[in-house]
C-alpha cells in the first residue's frame, strides 16, 4: 500500500478503536437509548458512520475501475478540503445524504455493528492496496459538498466525519 494511504488508514483505525473503546462499557440499553425522539442514540451514530464508510467503499470500488480516466486534484481541492475540515470541526448540523439515511440499518447489538464496521474497514484496506502511487491524486471520490476529491482526501474526510460526531457521542456517554 502507498505509504501515505497506510498512514491515513492507520490513523482511521486508531480513531475507530478509541471510539469503540469509549462506548465499550455501555449496556445494550444505554447503547440504544435516544436522548429524545429526534436525536440519535450511540448505536445510530455509529451505524451512520459505518454506513457512510461502507457506501463510500462501494462507490470507490466502482470508480477505481476507470481511475486512469480521471483528472488529478489541484491546489483548489486542497483548499476545499480545508473548508471541509473546518466545517466538520464546527458545531454545525448537516443533513446526512439521503442514500446514507436510506441504507443505514439498526443493529441489535454493539457486536453486530462492530463486526460490520470491521468488514467495511477490511474492504477499505483491500481497496487502498489497489491504488498505485500515481493514482492517489486522482479525483475518485464524490464528497456531498466538496465534489470530486482524491482518495487521500476521502480518508481525511472519513476521519473528520468521526471528529464531527464525537461531541454527540461524548454527550451521550455522560
Amino acid at each position: 500500500m502507498n505509504k501515505r494511504l497506510q498512514q491515513l488508514f492507520d490513523r482511521l483505525e486508531t480513531q475507530r478503536h478509541d471510539v469503540l473503546k469509549s462506548v465499550g462499557k455501555l449496556s445494550n440499553e444505554a447503547f440504544h437509548r435516544k436522548p429524545s425522539p429526534n436525536k440519535w442514540s450511540v448505536s445510530e451514530l455509529l451505524a451512520h458512520l459505518q454506513t457512510s464508510e461502507q457506501l463510500s467503499v462501494q462507490y470507490l470500488n466502482k470508480k477505481i475501475l476507470g481511475i486512469e480516466d480521471y483528472k488529478d486534484t489541484t491546489v483548489y481541492h486542497e483548499l476545499l478540503m480545508l473548508a471541509v475540515k473546518a466545517s466538520q470541526r464546527l458545531p454545525l448540523k448537516f443533513r446526512a445524504p439521503k442514500v446514507v439515511v436510506a441504507n443505514t440499518p439498526s443493529f441489535a447489538t454493539r457486536e453486530l455493528l462492530i463486526a460490520e464496521w470491521n468488514k467495511t474497514r477490511a474492504e477499505l484496506k483491500s481497496l487502498l492496496e489497489k491504488f498505485s502511487d500515481h493514482q492517489i491524486s486522482k479525483q475518485v471520490y464524490r464528497h456531498p459538498r466538496a465534489g470530486m476529491i482524491n482518495i487521500q482526501h476521502a480518508l481525511i474526510f472519513f476521519r473528520e466525519h468521526v471528529i464531527h460526531h464525537r461531541p454527540q457521542i461524548n454527550r451521550l456517554l455522560k
